[in-house]
């Protein structure tokens, strides 16, 4: 019914008239009733109120076709029945009805033509559908007939041809199975050829071909037998592989690859090959250690093989360390080699599959070519992460041996060898992976420190006794003599020095353009270097006489060698020039002497000043630094040390030409507060001051007193009481000069500390060149003023100034004795002062120091002489500028030194006498440099006669006050 609903309202309203034409004659033979016709009459022929009536129907009759319309009006009937609504309601529904049917007539009528065309067509397909039927048995027909013709006689044929062909590959397989019977043999033969790609090539193909018959129950035992050939194989290309690790052999190697990259595993061969050079570290280095074990154990007893490798190194001798450190680093180093030309294998035969690639350009090998080229990046990177992996092995198997041995009572030459095999075993290090050896660094470091302080405890005792047997003579060198002149300076010479033969040179100035790894390739090995101590150059720094040809002069610098280690090298007098040897006598001291006159007064304008303490000095501070130039992780403990042989023979010096309580305390400045401060330092962190050994001291204070060294103390052939020596001036010119000089090498040589000091210690190097060696010309000071303030008799300056009567009347003309007694002292001072000068030459700036010490001393002595006096007159103050400017002028004459020191100190005081009260007062306050007693002379005695006693009372006041922030 919906669907009658929805057609009749897309198709709208028709007239019966319009649609009657369409119908069909079948459809024309029914006509309504009469009862229809009237209705239809009665029925409202505008289409549009006929559309009204349909839709007025209610929805209910459209909702299905199960729908029960007697049941619904039924059931819509009112309780209470009325005939006349009834009727009404049925007109009603009749009259819906017959709107519907006409509906319902006028779409059957629209649609009759379609249904005629289609009734045609199926007629039509009827038709078609019998004629095929024919068409199929006439082709069934004539099947029948080729079947019996021609196609059972064929196929016979070819069954037979088939079984014939059938034959044919069964004569084929049984000839291969026969072949195949026979390989075993031929295998064998291969392998003792060592013929690995070949032998794997003919195994596989003899699988392929084995799993191709394995149908055959014949096949299946020769295929589980190639198996196991196949895995023998594969052993035995295993040990040929872990040779490589110790003789590298390129056509060895290649047949290796190639047998590994036709099973397909050449990824496992690197993890393979990894495993056996770490296999080779090992037994290569147990193997070395041993056999120096047990060649020092002089039996073959096997206990040692039994022990781990840890607690074999425990049995080095000290004898056999050093050989079995070299061998130990050469089977090292030859690992190394085999696996850095492992490497160049790889890289070489990449470049030359990459070039054949690119040359080939086959679509068809894109996927092998990717495989292959994934093969080559697993083991490049296998073998550069492997680098680090060896290296590392490499490093604890030498931390292991260096650490089992306690190295701290071995000579100096031989640690220094030590130091330098394993510098050029972290060169090694360094170019095969790019690793600062962090391992072998603090393993070293704590061998060279627990070494170190040994060897330095021992060469500052040794210093201690050089210092208390010097006798501060002068150490006849050249005048050009230069530190790096010496043999334990040569490793700073070659370094710079382009002249220097390639094999002359070290590791480290080879390595700048050619690898260890590059030089050494193909033959060699950078272990087998000797210690170059063994030369027959000599150094030529002393001169035997006082003639220095140009010879010399040019050649300033010659390779010298000298047992390092002997002590007794560092206190030659002098060394013979043409064979560089000591003197079979010894030299007697005027002997000695003469020939320091004549060298001095050659080269007196640049000769050095030192003596063969110093010399011995500078020769530790040198192999110092070839230990720190060797091992730069010790360096800040190096330099520590090496400071202290500069503090030490600073605190030397001082104690024994520049310490004198007396003269210190005079308050003149002698001393730097940084020179104080710096001494006592010294004496705090260096100087043993405790006489005894207190057993009852707890073990934290021993061991800070194991650091220290006892004060020295000055020999007793150093004699500095006699006034005719100016009181040892010419030992204290050497001693202190020498300082000044050894001061300067270290200035020299700090660019080369600085370089090798860590950031974070430079601090400690920066301080000790700010506070310590540039305080050395500091020391000139307090040591030369002894000498001034005892080579002129001040005392009896003052004695004859007390006998001078100064409250005359009358201006005098003619000045004081006292004066004249002054003067003859300094003209004696400068005699003995040129006496010395022929004995050691003074340099200008001692001199001047001296000079200006003996004046400043006796200006001052002529105020403490003022100060002294009693009575006092205009007259006799006149008389004082009278006897001062006398002794200026006569002065000037004996020194070049301008202006003289202190004049005015004294004039000052003099003229002081002159000055009001006011002026007075202002002056006190101005002047501090005179002492309380000058100001209070002044007061009292000089300006007595012009100022009243409630005055003076006040400026005494004033010098009170200034005195007591003193006190």
């Amino acid at each position: 019914m919906q669907k009658i609903k929805s057609l009749m309202t897309r198709q709208g309203l028709r007239s019966p008239q319009e649609s009657v034409h369409d119908l069909s004659p079948i459809e024309n033979l029914r006509f309504p009733t009469k009862e229809e016709l009237r209705e239809s009459w009665e029925e409202p022929t505008d289409p549009q109120a006929q559309q009204e009536i349909i839709n007025s129907i209610e929805e209910v009759y459209f909702s299905n076709d199960a729908f029960d319309i007697v049941k619904y009006e039924l059931e819509r009937l009112p309780p209470v029945l009325s005939l006349q609504e009834l009727e009404e309601y049925r007109d009603k529904l009749k009259q819906q009805q017959a709107a519907v049917s006409k509906k319902v007539a006028d779409l059957i009528l629209e649609k009759q033509p379609a249904y005629v065309q289609e009734l045609e067509r199926v007629t039509s397909l009827q038709n078609g559908l019998q004629l095929a039927a024919v068409i199929c048995a006439d082709g069934r027909r004539h099947l029948n007939i080729a079947k019996e013709g021609f196609t059972q006689t064929s196929l016979g044929l070819l069954a037979n041809q088939r079984k014939r062909q059938l034959l044919i590959g069964l004569l084929k397989s049984l000839r291969t199975i026969k072949t195949l019977q026979r390989t075993d043999v031929r295998l064998s033969e291969m392998l003792e050829e060592e013929d690995y790609p070949g032998a794997i090539q003919l195994c596989l193909e003899c699988q392929k071909a084995a799993s191709t018959f394995k149908h055959y129950s014949c096949i299946s035992e020769l295929n589980s037998k190639l198996q196991d050939t196949l895995e023998q194989i594969e052993e035995q290309l295993d040990v040929a592989l872990s040779k490589i690790c110790k003789n590298f052999d390129i056509n060895h190697y290649t047949k290796v690859q190639q047998a590994y990259r036709l099973l397909g595993k050449t990824q496992t061969a690197m993890d393979q090959l990894h495993m056996h050079f770490t296999q080779a570290i090992h037994n290569t280095v147990f193997q070395v250690v041993l056999g120096y074990v047990e060649l020092c154990a002089g039996n073959t007893d096997t206990k040692f093989q039994k022990l781990q490798y840890k607690d074999l190194c425990t049995h080095i001798t000290s004898d056999s360390y050093i050989p079995c450190l070299a061998d130990l680093c050469k089977a090292l180093w030859e690992v190394m080699l085999s696996y850095y030309r492992t490497m160049q294998w790889h890289e070489n035969h990449d470049q030359e599959e990459a070039a054949t690639v690119s040359s080939v350009s086959d679509n068809s090998s894109v996927v092998g070519t990717e495989e292959n080229s994934f093969d080559r990046s697993y083991v490049k990177k296998k073998l550069e992460h492997g680098l680090s992996r060896i290296w590392q092995d490499v490093q604890l198997k030498v931390k292991t041996y260096l650490l089992g041995t306690d190295l701290s009572n071995f000579k100096y030459d031989d640690f220094i060898f030590v130091l330098d095999v394993i510098s050029r075993l972290m060169q090694v290090g360094e170019e095969f992976c790019g690793s600062k050896s962090e391992v072998l660094q603090e393993s070293i470091r704590k061998q060279s420190v627990n070494y170190f302080k040994t060897y330095h405890r021992t060469r500052l005792e040794e210093l201690r006794m050089f210092l208390e047997n010097e006798t501060w003579e002068l150490c006849p060198v050249k005048s050009n003599f230069s530190i790096l002149q010496l043999h334990e300076f040569k490793f700073m010479v070659q370094s710079r020095s382009p002249s220097v033969s390639p094999s002359k040179q070290p590791a480290s100035a080879i390595s700048a353009t050619v690898t260890l790894f590059e030089q050494y390739c193909n033959g060699g090995n950078p272990f087998e270097i000797q210690a170059d101590s063994k030369d027959d150059e000599t150094e030529d720094v002393l001169a035997s006489n006082g003639y220095e040809s140009d010879e010399q002069e040019k050649s300033a610098y010659q390779e010298y060698d000298s047992d390092s280690d002997v002590p007794e090298e560092l206190k030659r007098d002098y060394v013979d020039e043409q064979t560089g040897d000591a003197p079979m006598k010894s030299v007697s001291r005027e002997t000695l002497r003469s020939k320091k006159k004549s060298d001095y007064s050659l080269n007196k304008g640049n000769a050095p000043i030192l003596t063969n303490t110093t010399l011995n000095v500078v020769r530790l501070v040198g192999k110092y630094m070839q230990m720190m130039n060797i091992l730069k992780p010790i360096a800040f403990d190096v330099i520590h040390f090496m400071s202290q042989l500069f503090d030490y023979y600073l605190y030397a010096v001082y104690t024994f030409f520049g310490r004198n309580d007396t003269f210190e305390s005079t308050g003149l400045g002698l001393s730097s507060s940084r020179l104080r401060t710096t001494l006592n330092r010294i004496q705090e962190s260096l100087i043993d001051l405790e006489v005894s050994t207190d057993a009852t001291g707890t073990l934290a204070a021993a061991e800070e007193r194991k650091e220290k060294v006892p004060s020295p103390h000055l020999s007793h052939l150093v004699v500095l009481t006699s006034g005719n020596s100016l009181y040892g001036l010419a030992e204290r010119v050497v001693a202190t000069e020498s300082l000044v000089f050894l001061a300067e090498q270290f200035e020299c040589l700090q660019p080369h500390l600085d370089a090798v000091m860590p950031a974070a210690k430079k601090p400690f190097l920066q301080q000790f060149y700010s506070q310590t060696v540039s305080t050395a010309n500091e020391l000139r000071k307090p040591v030369y003023w002894i000498v001034a303030a005892k080579a002129i008799d001040y005392e009896q300056m003052l004695l004859l100034m007390a006998n001078v009567k100064w409250d005359v009347k009358e201006i005098m003309s003619q000045h004081n004795i006292y004066v004249d007694s002054l003067l003859k002292e300094f003209e004696e001072f400068n005699r003995r002062l040129n006496e010395v000068s022929k004995r050691v030459r003074i340099p200008l700036i001692v001199s001047n120091i001296l000079w200006e010490h003996c004046m400043r001393l006796a200006n001052r002595t002529l105020v403490e002489g003022y100060a002294n006096v009693k009575k006092c007159s205009n007259e006799g103050r006149a008389l004082m500028q009278l006897d001062f400017q006398q002794f200026l002028m006569k002065l000037e004459k004996l020194t070049d030194i301008r202006p003289i020191p202190d004049k005015e100190f004294v004039e000052t005081y003099i003229k002081a006498y002159y000055l009001t009260e006011n002026d007075m007062e202002r002056w006190i306050k101005e002047h501090r440099e005179y002492s309380t007693k000058h100001l209070t002379n002044l007061v009292n005695v000089c300006l007595g006669s012009h100022i009243n006693k409630k005055a003076r009372q006040k400026l005494l006041a004033a010098i009170d006050d200034i005195d007591r922030p003193k006190r």
